[in-house]
C-alpha cells in the first residue's frame, strides 16, 4: 500500500478529498507549468471557491420566514457568526478572496510565515488576530501543505489563542503533511482537491504544482 493510501484510510473523514470534475480540470491547469501567472491566479481563486462550498458544508442554519412576490416561505440562513478566514502568506492571499466573495462579511485574519529553505521549518513574522477570534470558527487557508510545519505553526498559533472549531482548507496536498498534522491536532479537518504522491528531496509535492506563492505572484526565476 503507498503512502498516500495508507493516509486516506487512516484519517477517514478528517481528511477530505473533494472529488469533482470541475475541481479535477482547475487543477490540471494549475498543475502545468506552462500556465502563466494571471490564468493560475484566476484559476486558483476559482478553483478554491468549489472548495469553499464543501469546506462550509457544516456552517450551522436557522429557519427565516421570508415573504417571495407571490407567497411566504420558509428558509434556511446561516446562524451565528461568520468564521473567521486565516490566509497563510503569502500564498494563502491567493485564496482568500474566494472565501469573501461567498462570506463577504467573514472577518479576515492574517498569518505571515516563510520557510527556512535549509531546515524546510516556518518561521512565523506576522500574527494579526481579531480580538473574539476564540469565539468564532476558524478556516485556515493556504495552498499547499508539503511537510505540514507550516500548518502545524499556525494551528498552534491559532490554539494558542483559544480557538476551538478550526478547518484547514489547502489546494494540494502531500501524504506525509496530512499525517503529521493530524498527528500533532486529533481535532483539526483538511479539506483538499487533491492527496499526491509524496514529498521529494527538497521537500516539495511530488507531482505537485511547483512553488504555490511564486507562480501566483510572479516571482519565478526567469529560466522557471
Amino acid at each position: 500500500m503507498s503512502k498516500k493510501q495508507e493516509v486516506a484510510e487512516q484519517f477517514g473523514d478528517r481528511l477530505v478529498v473533494i472529488d469533482h470534475p470541475l475541481i479535477a480540470h482547475k487543477l490540471s491547469v494549475l498543475r502545468d507549468k506552462r500556465t502563466p501567472t494571471n490564468i493560475f491566479r484566476d484559476v486558483a481563486r476559482e478553483l478554491t471557491m468549489l472548495e469553499v462550498y464543501e469546506a462550509t458544508r457544516t456552517l450551522p442554519t436557522t429557519s427565516i420566514e421570508v415573504e417571495t412576490p407571490l407567497a411566504t416561505t420558509t428558509c434556511e440562513t446561516i446562524s451565528g457568526r461568520e468564521p473567521v478566514i486565516v490566509p497563510i502568506l503569502r500564498a494563502g492571499l491567493a485564496m482568500q478572496d474566494a472565501f469573501t466573495t461567498l462570506i463577504p462579511t467573514a472577518p479576515i485574519a492574517h498569518l505571515g510565515m516563510y520557510r527556512d529553505e535549509e531546515t524546510h521549518e516556518p518561521i512565523e513574522y506576522l500574527a494579526k488576530m481579531p480580538p473574539y477570534i476564540a469565539q468564532r470558527s476558524v478556516l485556515l487557508v493556504d495552498p499547499m501543505l508539503a511537510t505540514g510545519g507550516s500548518l502545524i505553526a499556525a494551528i498552534k498559533t491559532l490554539r494558542d489563542r483559544g480557538v476551538k472549531h478550526l478547518t484547514c482548507v489547502v489546494m494540494v496536498a502531500a501524504p506525509e503533511g496530512v499525517q503529521r498534522v493530524f498527528e500533532y491536532d486529533p481535532d483539526v479537518r483538511i479539506f483538499t482537491a487533491a492527496l499526491d504522491e509524496r514529498l521529494n528531496d527538497d521537500a516539495f509535492i511530488l507531482p505537485g504544482l511547483g512553488d504555490a506563492g511564486d507562480r501566483i505572484f510572479g516571482t519565478l526565476a526567469i529560466n522557471d
